[in-house]
Parts: structure tokens; sequence; C-alpha cells
């Protein structure tokens, strides 16, 4: 994990980073060798202004004065030239570095427990995958690189200067010790204002995205005013961090111009009183310290700029590799390929909280056989959808085993475990893509022809032929154009296209109308027929045809059995939930 010192420069980030340049090695040299290149440059021009005051000007040589000014000339192109190749490829490498940071990234993400996502905002993900990362990208473009490139102009123009007139050097650095302490504590202050930017950034970020996805629900409820004026205290707090970096530059950078005009001052008036007094110096020089003055302090002034932006990618980039470092993933260490699973199911004294001691499951053991369907009922919390995401090894286990064909789903690979399972839950999400897209999710093997025969199968394909474009349809972000019911089939499509040998229905027909349900029931049958499916649901219809039924309460199995069996039983918890729910329910429906 990145510790967060405080300190000006991170080297162990930094150092981090770096490794993300070694596929581009020679560019990050070349661009390394043309920050060199231009440091010397930095001292050419101003030494042959020198000479063409003195040796031209002054002599009123006319052809030594072309002379210099064609050198002159070709100084600045081959400047030029460097200038753009450092600053090309500076940029260039920059976003290399950060494209493969950001796989990387997206990379870990996805192998995420959901009890990650449980607990994190989506807004924050996103800014942390979008704008942080690419504040990295300008460690390398606009931050490092330039640094060092100036530090280098830096240090041969001081080298110089004491090469030509140590005393006209001396007068220069006077007040270098005061800019170097302005740019310390201005670094200092910038710091701790970009941290306080991010973090209101990532709250922007997180208000917006999560305001957005759930405008129905404020719209509903009448909260636009209040959230209207939340909105506006967080884009204060927004607004109040970026007004302080702005203070900090506001005053850092006049304070370094006027150092720099007064020290231009002096020299002017120091270097002409020797001219006069005794003419030790030459105007040439005076010209060239006055050049080589701007020069040093300029990139003083830009190394405080430049360090703002160093600043941020720094701390972007330790925003990144937080969650790069977090270990959250589940552990893929099965050698088992799970293929064509027959579908026993062993649940053995599994125990599971999702925040340590606070159990949601409570050490239950079931079984379910090959081909079964059982259903699972209760009042909601009593961890009927705890159960699938254990089967799927969304999360882990604080004990107990999970097996499926007498293997721990441990020592299967969670990939081809997840492939054997085919999932549709209540709440179903569609990506802004075609329905077509949505059923396959892009996996080659699946044809066009496997889902339009899937969907005659079970019912959907009059209904997706009805839409526009048939299965080229968008159904826009969430599947927004299309009704609940609607969504749901799609989902059922998309699990019966994938030919699963466990099939799970969360509560999937229980926001369905008549009719969607009708065909949700027909194509129940069909896909459940001799493969193991586990069903919760709250509809009767759905509860009655299961093989064996598992009532669940706060955790812990209270009765299993088929449908009659357990009305039988007197003061059961399954007769009384029927007669309170499933009764009133199915006389509804009648």
């Amino acid at each position: 994990m990145i510790n967060n010192s405080g300190n000006a420069f991170d080297y162990s980030l930094f150092k981090r980073l770096l490794k993300f340049t070694k596929p581009y090695k020679f560019v990050f040299y070349f661009v390394a060798f043309a920050a060199i290149i231009l440091s010397v440059f930095a001292i050419v021009r101003p030494y042959l202004t020198q000479e063409a005051i003195d040796l031209s000007i002054n002599t009123q040589d006319y052809d030594n004065l072309v002379y210099y000014t064609a050198l002159m000339l070709i100084t600045l192109v081959l400047e030029v030239i460097f200038q753009f190749g450092f600053i090309y490829y500076a940029n260039w490498l920059g976003q290399e570095v950060i494209r493969d940071i950001r796989v990387k990234l997206f990379e870990h993400m996805l192998g995420f427990k959901k009890q990650y996502y449980d607990n994190s905002a989506v807004g924050r993900l996103v800014t942390r995958a979008v704008s942080d990362i690419e504040t990295i990208a300008s460690i390398f473009s606009q931050g490092l690189f330039m640094i060092i490139s100036d530090l280098l102009k830096m240090l041969v123009v001081v080298g110089f200067m004491f090469y030509q007139s140590w005393k006209l050097s001396i007068v220069v650095l006077l007040v270098m010790p005061f800019i170097l302490y302005a740019t310390r504590v201005f670094q200092q202050k910038m710091k701790s204002a970009f941290e306080e930017v991010r973090t209101q950034v990532a709250n922007l970020n997180s208000f917006v995205q999560e305001r957005i996805t759930g405008m129905k629900i404020v719209q509903i409820f009448g909260r636009e005013n209040a959230e209207y004026e939340r909105f506006k205290a967080i884009n204060a707090k927004h607004k109040k961090a970026w007004i302080k970096t702005v203070w900090y530059n506001s005053i850092f950078f006049p304070v370094a111009e006027v150092a720099t005009s007064i020290t231009i001052g002096v020299l002017v008036w120091y270097g002409g009183m020797q001219i006069v007094e005794n003419n030790n110096l030459s105007l040439g020089l005076i010209v060239m310290f006055i050049q080589l003055t701007q020069m040093l302090f300029r990139p003083l002034r830009q190394i405080a700029e430049k360090f703002n932006t160093l600043q941020m990618g720094m701390v972007a980039a330790n925003r990144v590799f937080k969650i790069l470092d977090t270990q959250a993933s589940i552990t893929d260490v099965g050698a088992i390929e799970a293929k064509q699973l027959k579908g026993a199911i062993q649940f053995n004294e599994v125990r599971f909280s999702y925040i340590k001691g606070e159990e949601v499951l409570k050490g239950i053991s079931f079984a379910v056989n090959e081909g079964e369907t059982v259903a699972i009922v209760g009042a909601t919390g009593a961890g009927k959808s705890t159960i699938i995401n254990l089967l799927n090894r969304f999360y882990e286990i604080d004990s107990g085993t999970i097996s499926i064909d007498g293997v721990s789903v441990k020592d299967y690979t969670l990939a081809s475990l997840r492939n054997q399972i085919a999932v549709v839950l209540q709440d179903v999400f569609l990506f802004a893509d075609t329905i077509m897209n949505n059923i396959t999710l892009k996996e080659n093997s699946i044809t066009e022809e496997d889902v339009i025969t899937a969907a005659k199968a079970i019912g959907v394909h009059d209904f997706i032929m009805s839409l526009p474009n048939g299965y080229q349809y968008n159904v826009k972000e969430r599947g927004v154009m299309l009704s609940s019911g609607q969504r749901q089939l799609i989902a059922f499509l998309r699990a019966y296209v994938s030919k699963p040998s466990i099939l799970i229905l969360d509560e999937a027909t229980s926001s369905v109308d008549t009719y969607s349900e009708q065909l949700m029931q027909d194509a129940t049958e069909r896909i459940t027929k001799g493969r193991t499916s586990i069903v919760i649901a709250h509809r009767l219809a759905t509860i009655k045809k299961a093989d064996k039924i598992i009532v669940m309460d706060a955790g812990q199995i209270v009765e299993m059995g088929k449908h009659d069996e357990l009305l039988e039983k007197e003061n059961g918890y399954y007769r009384n939930l029927y007669e309170v729910q499933f009764l009133q329910e199915n006389t509804l429906d009648v």
C-alpha cells in the first residue's frame, strides 16, 4: 500500500510508476536526452548574442554580424526540433503509461468481490478510473520531465555565469535563497490544496452520478429542491478547494516576477557602474547576463507551476495505486475446469457474514439433487439471495463447505464455475446496447441464429420483433426503453442461450405483468427440465411446482419439503406464510 507521507515527492510511488515505462524505454531515453540537449541550448543563444554585440556591433563588422545571426538562426531551428520531440514524446509516453495503468486497474476491478462494490461509491471509482488516471499522464507530459529539463537548464546557466563573471553571478544569486524558500512554501501549500481538490472532485462525481441514476426516485418523492440545495453545497466545497489553489498561485507568481525584475535592475545598475568606472565588463556580457537571468528565474517559476502538475499527478497516482493494492478479489486457485456439471449442490454447515460478527447465514445445510428444482422462500433478509451469491462465489464464506458434483466450489476455476451457472435477477441490468448484444454479451460462440431459435422456444421472439429494428433495437442505458417485464424476458433469454448446467431465478417474476409471467412460467418449465434449478420467488405458481421447498428465517433453514407436505404442518412457518401471503396473492390473481 502506498503511504502518503506528505513528502514533496514520493520516490517509492514514482519508482512504481516508472515500471510502466519499461515497454517504452527507448522513448523514455530519448525524452531524457532531449532534456539534456535543451539545457545546452539554453546558454548557446545568449552566448552568441554577447559575441555578436562585442565582436560585431561594437566593432561595426557587418560580415561578422551576419555570421553570428546565421548561427543563432541555426541554433533556434535545432532547439525548435528538439523542443518538438521533447514535448511530443513526453506526452506520448504519458498516454501510453496511463493506457496500461487503466487497463490494469479495470482488470483488477473486474475481479473484486461484490462486497467491495457494496461499500464503494460508483462515482468515486469512475473518478479513479477516468480523471485520476488522466491526471497521471501529466507527470510525464507536463511534470517530471519538464522539471528535470528546467533544473538542467538552471544548473548549466549558473555554471556558465560563474565561468563568465563570478561578480555578476553573485549579484544574480543574491535573491535566489528567497525565491527557493518561497517555492518550497508554495509547493507544500499546493500539495495540501490539490489533495482537497481531488477529494471534492470525487465527491461531486459520486453525487451527480447517483442522482442522475436515481432521478426517478428524486422526482417521485419531490426531492428536487432538497437535492438541488445539497448539490449547491457540494459544488461550493469544490469551488472553495480550487479557489485555494488560485490564491496560492496569485501570491507566488507576482512575488517571483518582482524578484526577477529587481535582480535585473540591480544587475544593470552594477554592471553599468563597472563599465563606466573601469570598463572591466563589456556591454555584450551585461546583455548576456540579463538573458541568462531570465532563463534562470523563468524555469524556477515554471518549476513551481509544473510542481503543481506533478503534485496533482502524484496524488492521483496514489489514489489509483490504493485501488490496485486493494486485495478484494475472490481467491482463484482452483485447477478443475467446470464443464457440463451435473448440478448436484451441497451446502454443509455454511456460515457467512457481510459484516464481521453479524452472521447472515447461521450454519445452513441442504442438498439439491441433479436435475432437481428447488424453491427457497422466506421473509426479506432471511438469507435467500445470499445463498445464490455464495454459490457463484461472489463472496467468500466464513466457514463450512459448498460443493457441486462432490467438488468444492473453491476447487473449480472461477471463470468456468460461473460459466456453468446462469442467474436471472429481479433487478435486471441491461447495457446501453442492442437487444442482441445484451443477450449474447458479445460472446462469439453464440450466433444470431442461436438467439432467435432460443427466443422462439420460450415465446419471446414475437415481442422482440415488434420493436423497431427487432434484435438490433437499442434499449439505451439500463434498458430504460423497455418495461420491467420486458427487461426480465430479455434477461431470461440471456440465461437460456448460455446453456447453463445450473439455473438460478432470483425473484425473477416478482414484478412481471400477468402476460409476461405466463411466458416466464412456460419458459421456466422448458429450461429447468433436466437441469438443476434454484428458484427464489414470491409467486405461488412458481413454488408449487418445485421438487423441494427450503423455508428460511433469520439465516436459518426452518423447514424443508414439498408444497403439500409443508402445508400439512400445523402452525408451520410455510403454512403461515402460504395463508398470509401466497393464498391472498392467488386470490388476487384469480
